[in-house]
């Protein structure tokens, strides 16, 4: 079985919180579930797959978290890897900016070598105006707005947790 980690970016806790859901929905135990700015080369190699999550700050920036964790993971090897990726935005105070820190970590590793996974999630039920996360008609991966569309959020979760338990 495929050693999986969940690396998250989260300064108010909410993508700390779907991380975990994320875990309990995948069966990824606690001790698998990092902090992103704890992100060491040791941790990057210890995992076969990487499920990375961050929130969208400002005007579409990548969680403060990640700054030195990106760094970090474009050091990797990411040959042989597989990454799935997960945001969290507001699509109704930033619906221009939705979601835009998980686009900015698809951007940043798209050329690293790693397979991703989980990343043609359909825009159809969601409300934003714009989003780098979107790229040829799909989200790059899960888009969440716990804020606006929390009653979605654990069927979103689930649907896609069971997608990539499914492709694993």
């Amino acid at each position: 079985m495929k050693r999986i980690g969940i690396i998250y970016g989260s300064t108010t806790g909410t993508c700390e919180s779907l991380a975990n859901q994320l875990a309990t929905c995948l069966g990824v135990s606690d001790n698998d579930v990092h902090s992103a700015d704890k992100l060491t080369d040791a941790l990057v190699s210890a995992y076969d797959v990487l499920i990375l999550g961050t929130s969208t700050w400002g005007d579409g920036e990548l969680q403060d978290d990640w700054y030195d964790g990106i760094k970090v993971l474009k050091q990797a090897d990411l040959n042989g890897k597989t990454v799935a990726l997960f945001g969290c935005g507001d699509s109704e105070a930033y619906c221009d900016t939705f979601c835009d820190g998980m686009g900015i970590l698809y951007e940043d590793l798209k050329d690293s070598g790693c397979t991703f996974l989980g990343n043609r999630v359909s825009t159809d039920d969601y409300t934003f105006s714009s989003s780098i996360a979107v790229v040829d008609g799909t989200f790059v991966g899960l888009a969440l707005d716990d804020v606006n569309e929390s009653a979605k959020t654990a069927g979103r979760i689930q649907a896609w947790a069971d997608e990539l338990k499914h492709s694993l």
